[in-house]
């Protein structure tokens, strides 16, 4: 047996020059039927079939839902307004501008006895009212509207202006909202098929001069406690609303009969 020296076993020893190593030389060696093979078998597999039952791509899936949602909501929201504001443009400033049959309320739409005469033969042709982001329907706004059959308020707004609803003949059902506290003077004055009116869910404060004068259908008015000022000759000629043996002009006379009738 040959004798091995200290050279030859320091040889033997020395730890491989780390420069020089091949990649993959420091990992640990699976083969094939280890434990370390078995466990890598049981690491689930990331996309494919298997990922589509994981959590990560519900969220995921949901994501991507609400963001489709929320893209077309405000492309549907853009197409609206761009609509609103065309047609806004076609009443306001064409003036051979063919009615459709509805009139869109909006902000800044009070107009002037004049204007409003102006617009009389075409108001003549409207059959419905859209209120858009308003606290006020401005004066004259639905003027002459004489077959407009029902009007529905939304909530939100608070003043009903001056002759808004005059002369719309033919209204007969008209809904108010919680938010009302004021009806301008002549707002539905002569609106002669309009039968009742009823204002008790309301937090209105003043019906204004004749507002509902004229009115020679109106057989049924509820009003909330909260309204106080009455102007001049609110329900002058409403025969089926105040008897004959009434002064019609005599406001005081007439609220007074009207809340004693009043159902609860």
């Amino acid at each position: 047996m040959s004798k091995r020296t200290s050279k030859d076993f320091s040889n033997s020893t020395e730890a491989p020059d780390p420069n020089h190593l091949e990649d993959g030389d420091d990992e640990e060696e699976v083969f094939e039927g280890s434990e370390l093979d078995s466990a890598a078998d049981d690491t689930p597999a990331i996309g494919g079939d298997d990922f589509m039952h994981t959590d990560d791509f519900r969220r995921l899936f949901v994501g991507f839902v609400m963001i489709d949602t929320l893209v077309a909501m405000r492309w549907l929201d853009r197409k609206w307004h761009k609509v609103v504001e065309k047609k806004l443009t076609e009443i306001e400033e064409d003036e051979s501008y063919e009615w459709d049959g509805e009139i869109i309320v909006h902000g800044g739409n009070d107009f002037s006895s004049g204007e409003a005469g102006f617009r009389q033969e075409s108001m003549k042709q409207v059959t419905k009212v859209v209120f858009l982001n308003i606290t006020k329907v401005g004066d004259h706004a639905c003027r002459f509207a004489s077959i407009l059959v029902v009007v529905d308020v939304p909530e939100g707004i608070t003043i009903i202006g001056e002759r808004s609803f005059g002369w719309c003949s033919s209204l007969k059902v008209i809904k108010f909202p919680k938010s009302l506290t004021s009806i301008g003077n002549y707002s539905f004055i002569s609106c002669k098929s309009l039968e009742e009116v009823d204002l008790l869910h309301t937090q209105v404060q003043e019906l204004g001069t004749q507002a509902f004068k004229n009115c020679t259908s109106l057989r049924e008015m509820k009003f909330p406690d909260s309204l106080q000022t009455f102007g001049y000759s609110t329900f002058a000629y409403c025969s089926k609303l105040v008897p004959s043996e009434i002064n019609d002009k005599d406001n005081n006379t007439v609220v007074a009969h009207l809340r004693s009738i009043q159902q609860p």
